[in-house]
């Protein structure tokens, strides 16, 4: 499926960390400018919790939350560069500064605070296409900013911008609405140029970001799907011995619930699948579940992740 920019474009990227805009938008970003559209970057968290690649650049094994308050800064200074070498001016960047591996917590405990965040942003600058993170994202800021984003558009009240979702961690569903961008070896060159930027993430894992930069920008539309439904099949079937620990988020425009997996109101159906029973069918707008574990875990990325109900 092809993808027309014109002058009139405007493109906004949600963008959970530094370094996601370049990864997933690069060539994207590029396109847009060329054909005279305007860029915004809607920058989530500063990527400030992220250890491994600070000990290494800085040669210290603890992490204060000075040292990461300091590390955030630079990978700050990082994207404004990297937006630079895109050919966005620096006031295109709105940062945020939520809690890097929190969005997850600011969808739970501060839903109506986040979702404005995202439509005022909306209304600020109006775009046209929106490019945000997977839903099905393993990453689990990135499906986060999915559902805020969704939500967020939905609650606004200017004409809604078309939706591409793009991939960073996990694989590529089979799915029919995709976009692959069309690409050239200077757009592609300066992308590369415009990632070596992040000097900070490049140092421990250049190799696995360049090999994320350097598959082609590829995108799912996204399709906005009223609810209206008083039940759900699941995606999942999580095995009996993890259900102790399991639970269930559920999120739409009406706020949050969740439950233990066994005190959820689920059911079986005829093909051995799960069922969550209770929906509002009149509640309107996009509909989110999450299923994960209460339990601490080195693995930083969603085992299940999120499905839209």
């Amino acid at each position: 499926m092809s993808l027309s920019l014109n002058a009139g474009t405007r493109l906004l990227v949600v963008a959970p960390h530094p370094d996601d805009e370049s990864i997933a938008t690069g060539e994207l970003i590029q396109q847009v400018r060329q054909a005279g559209g305007e860029v915004r970057i809607l920058l989530l968290t500063n990527g400030d919790n992220n250890p491994w690649p600070q000990r290494w650049v800085e040669r210290r094994i603890r992490i204060g939350e000075d040292d990461r308050r300091r590390w955030g800064e630079r990978r700050r200074s990082e994207v404004a560069r990297a937006l630079a070498q895109l050919g966005v001016d620096a006031q295109a960047l709105q940062p945020q500064g939520w809690p890097d591996m929190g969005i997850t917590s600011r969808v739970c405990d501060a839903l109506g605070a986040s979702v404005a965040v995202i439509s005022e942003c909306l209304e600020a600058f109006r775009p046209t296409l929106v490019a945000l993170p997977s839903l099905g994202d393993r990453h689990p800021d990135h499906g986060a900013a999915h559902v805020l984003t969704r939500l967020g558009v939905a609650r606004w009240q200017g004409e809604a911008p078309r939706m591409l979702a793009y991939l960073v961690h996990g694989r590529e569903p089979a799915a029919t609405g995709r976009v692959k961008l069309d690409s050239s070896v200077g757009l592609h060159m300066n992308k590369m140029a415009a990632l070596a930027c992040h000097q900070s993430q490049m140092a421990l894992s250049g190799k696995r970001m360049r090999r994320l930069a350097d598959r082609g920008e590829r995108y799912q539309w996204v399709r906005r799907t009223p609810s209206g439904a008083d039940s759900a099949v699941l995606p999942w079937q999580p095995p009996p011995y993890l259900q102790r620990w399991l639970r269930l988020t559920l999120v739409d425009q009406q706020g949050v619930r969740e439950w233990p997996w066994r005190q959820a109101p689920l059911a079986m159906d005829g093909q051995g699948r799960h069922v969550l029973h209770g929906l509002d069918p009149a509640a309107t707008g996009p509909r989110f579940l999450k299923l994960h574990m209460n339990l601490p875990s080195p693995w930083i990325f969603d085992r299940w992740g999120w499905c839209e109900l």
